[in-house]
């Protein structure tokens, strides 16, 4: 146990150690290529910039008006004959657009729950276990300019439906 501890405190230092050293050892100037990379990265974070605040609003006023709840509430009678907590719907929902927002909910669900709660394993498996569909797929087919996006939206509906359904599986075995 002790070692991976130790490897994980210098793997990060490691990994900074070899681009670095790569670097001079291909005879390239560093710090140049480091000082093109920063600002062509922040002209990449400006041109997602409407995007982000676009999705955050979003997330915001839904979580605001209450629709999560309503859902929820709404689907409660099916997913409770599942053995799965309806709490969790509001989280699964979010997740798909902000995972911020979908920590904020997974705090809730902590406070009201408690984190060692079938919930709340099962929660925190979720979050670790699905991707922010919307958000990454606005940021990454805007960035480079994608217009169709093909299979890509199911494909990544059907990878987060497979996360969650293991996520309850794997809560409900705790």
């Amino acid at each position: 146990m002790k070692i991976l501890l130790f490897l994980s405190d210098i793997m990060i230092p490691l990994v900074i150690f070899y681009i670095v050293g790569f670097g001079v050892l291909m005879k390239r100037n560093v710090y140049e290529d480091f000082v093109k990379g920063a600002k062509d990265g922040l002209g990449t974070v400006f041109s997602i910039m409407p995007t982000l605040i676009g999705l955050m609003v979003g997330v915001g006023i839904v979580r605001a008006s209450g629709l999560l709840e309503w859902i929820a509430g709404v689907l409660a009678f099916l997913v409770e004959g599942l053995g799965i907590s309806p709490a969790l719907i509001p989280l699964v929902v979010v997740k798909m657009f902000s995972s911020s927002a979908a920590t904020g909910l997974l705090l809730d669900l902590y406070k009201e729950y408690g984190a060692d709660s079938a919930a709340g394993i099962t929660a925190s498996i979720i979050l670790s276990s699905t991707e922010t569909i919307f958000y990454t797929m606005s940021v990454y087919f805007m960035s480079v300019k994608v217009r169709k996006t093909r299979w890509t939206l199911a494909g990544s509906l059907l990878a987060a439906a497979a996360g969650v359904a293991a996520s309850i599986f794997l809560g409900n075995q705790m």
